[in-house]
């Protein structure tokens, strides 16, 4: 056990040769005080969901003690548009067990995410990650399984194009240098954002990468593993902040917008899902896809277009939604199949034993592969509120569970063909389409707010919020309006470039 603690990125865990979830108070001020910590950091995302922080000069034990014990108070209006002026007052209070040692700051200095409480000392009701643990603890309640998530971060990096190894437009799928610039600085993200806790399988260069203006554009992404879904989400805000400053020392631009320009990849936020119970991955039944994962991709059939209020939340979103460009436009599943909202990813399921033979050498293998199954929800983008949007999620995931035809759902809403070749056209014309604008996504949630509320998870004032917002931007038939104009479309891209 030591010794993987020892390996472990995270400075603070690697030190304490504890697991970041055991750390305690005590921790914190051990690892500060032997450390030569001189600052700490309080980080929390808000309504636009990037971090914000308050920074502590450490003065005394008594000080430190203080901030660590209590928190701080904060103005809640300007954190959050579902909060008024005249009662404005938040407290922020450190979560230990998300502790790291900034990797940007030139003064010794520790950070760590902090939880929202209101007036009363009691979790405020509409902070996203408050709503998404009520949203896991509804779950649980209701299947008796815990919900597990992880994120795919696509994102473009914008630099001078030198003119040297162009690389191939829109065929920048796991490209390597030189045709790919920035594999080095996607994986010194990586290795910052393990160092803040980020759980990841892997990274690489995307499909996108082309040249306007005398400027490369390349996208990349960095890919988590599964762990509880509130994690997943803190990783992702937390990658997303290290990705921009890191860009930031180089004089690099990033964007995690859905859309960069007309006729190129956009980036989405895909999530995958799993459902455990007692350590065992159940979304798989003697290698073929259980009732348990089809139930879970039944409700997600039956909430998809309210599910885009929370995944796509400006109107570059849905010229991203768009056929014939590697994401979804209709609510259908199925397996390897990138045409389709939730998609089946292979599983390890053949009984064949790869490694033994790519590897002759090598013994044959008992590895159980079973727990690598997940099903892969792929209409989100950056510009999703990540706690909301998996608060979201785990709701209509538990919704299918609740359903009584939730088997039947499954089974009418399978394809196991490219919905967008002409001689599927009948199969394309019985599938229900996702929303086209944010003005249509949030008519679907006003429909379904009664079912994400339900059990207390997502409060009125929050759904009231994002109604507001997604009207606010009067986009109905923006979409048809602009068409293929490209100057218009990098206008739209260029007033959402840093969503999210």
């Amino acid at each position: 056990m030591n010794k993987e603690l020892e390996l472990n990125p995270n400075k603070v865990v690697a030190y304490l040769l504890k697991p970041a979830k055991q750390l305690t108070k005590a921790d914190i001020v051990r690892y500060i005080s032997e450390n030569e910590i001189r600052m700490v950091n309080f980080m929390y995302p808000a309504g636009d969901g990037r971090l914000k922080t308050l920074n502590f000069v450490i003065n005394n034990a008594e000080y430190l003690e203080t901030i660590l014990t209590c928190g701080e108070r904060v103005d809640g209006s300007s954190l959050f548009p579902f909060i008024e002026a005249g009662s404005s007052d938040l407290y922020v209070v450190p979560r230990f067990s998300t502790a790291f040692h900034d990797p940007f700051a030139e003064i010794p200095t520790l950070s760590m995410l902090c939880s929202f409480f209101n007036k009363d000392g009691e979790p405020l009701a509409s902070a996203p990650r408050y709503t998404l643990l009520k949203a896991l603890r509804a779950f649980e309640e209701t299947t008796g399984m815990q919900f597990e998530a992880m994120g795919e971060l696509e994102y473009y990096v914008i630099a001078p194009d030198e003119g040297l190894f162009p690389a191939t437009d829109q065929k920048g799928y796991h490209e390597s240098a030189p045709y790919a610039k920035f594999n080095e600085f996607r994986t010194e993200c990586m290795a910052y954002i393990a160092q803040a806790g980020g759980k990841i399988k892997y990274g690489h260069s995307e499909v996108g990468n082309f040249t306007i203006d005398g400027k490369i554009y390349e996208q990349n992404e960095i890919e988590f593993l599964p762990v509880a879904a509130e994690e997943a989400a803190d990783q992702l805000v937390v990658a997303k902040w290290i990705i921009r400053n890191l860009a930031y020392r180089y004089g690099y631009d990033i964007t995690f917008a859905p859309k960069i320009t007309a006729g190129k990849a956009g980036s989405g936020l895909h999530i995958h899902m799993r459902i455990v119970k007692d350590g065992k991955n159940m979304m798989l039944d003697g290698g073929a896809l259980s009732a348990t994962a089809r139930r879970a991709i039944a409700g997600m059939m039956e909430l998809a277009p309210s599910i885009t209020a929370f995944g796509n939340t400006n109107p570059t979103s849905y010229f991203r939604l768009v056929p014939h460009q590697e994401a979804p436009t209709n609510v259908c599943w199925g397996d390897r199949n990138r045409s389709v909202l939730v998609r089946v990813p292979l599983g390890w399921t053949a009984k064949s034993d790869m490694c033994h033979i790519a590897n002759p050498l090598e013994a044959l293998s008992e590895y159980d592969t079973s727990q690598k199954q997940t099903v892969e929800m792929r209409s989100p983008d950056g510009s999703a509120d990540v706690y909301q949007l998996i608060a979201g999620l785990v709701v209509a995931c538990r919704h299918g569970f609740e359903m009584e035809n939730a088997l039947e759902v499954a089974e009418r809403t399978y394809v196991n063909v490219n919905i967008h070749q002409k001689e599927n056209a009948d199969k394309l014309n019985g599938l229900a389409q996702l929303p086209d604008s944010c003005a249509a996504s949030a008519d679907a949630l006003e429909r379904d707010r009664a079912k994400y509320e339900a059990k207390g998870v997502f409060s009125a004032a929050m759904i009231d919020g994002v109604l507001k917002s997604l009207r606010s931007f009067d986009d109905r038939t923006l979409r048809e309006d602009i068409g293929n104009d490209k100057e218009q479309m990098l206008a739209l891209v260029h007033r959402y470039f840093h969503c999210g």
